[in-house]
């Protein structure tokens, strides 16, 4: 597998995987059902998703992984498709989040 590089290694200010985020003020047309849409992006009791959620600051057609998500799919989410995969991501460990973190996809939606 080839080398790479993360565009982006910080974490944006309203990243719904950061506690203090209120998921409907998530700038750029934030849609819920889009939102619980990237359910299929966690990996699950042993089965790996090879989906991406990207950052909602990305352009299109050029998105970015979400730091928040990558922290988490890395970490707790135990997705051994992008842990293999970022074996070969050369700033991996450059990445810098902001804040306390959510452990679970379903705590970034919102509460109401």
């Amino acid at each position: 597998m080839e080398k790479f590089e993360l565009r982006r290694i910080k974490q944006c200010a309203k990243c719904p995987w950061r506690v203090n985020t209120n998921p409907n003020k998530i700038p750029n047309g934030y849609s819920k059902e889009k939102h619980e849409a990237l359910s299929c992006t966690i990996s699950k009791g042993g089965f790996t998703s090879t989906r991406a959620m990207a950052c909602h600051e990305s352009q299109v057609g050029r998105e970015d992984y979400c730091i928040g998500w990558l922290h988490n799919q890395l970490g707790p989410g135990n997705n051994i498709w992008l842990r293999f995969r970022f074996m070969n991501c050369t700033n991996v460990s450059k990445i810098r989040l902001i804040g306390e973190q959510h452990s679970r996809f379903e705590d970034t939606l919102p509460k109401h």
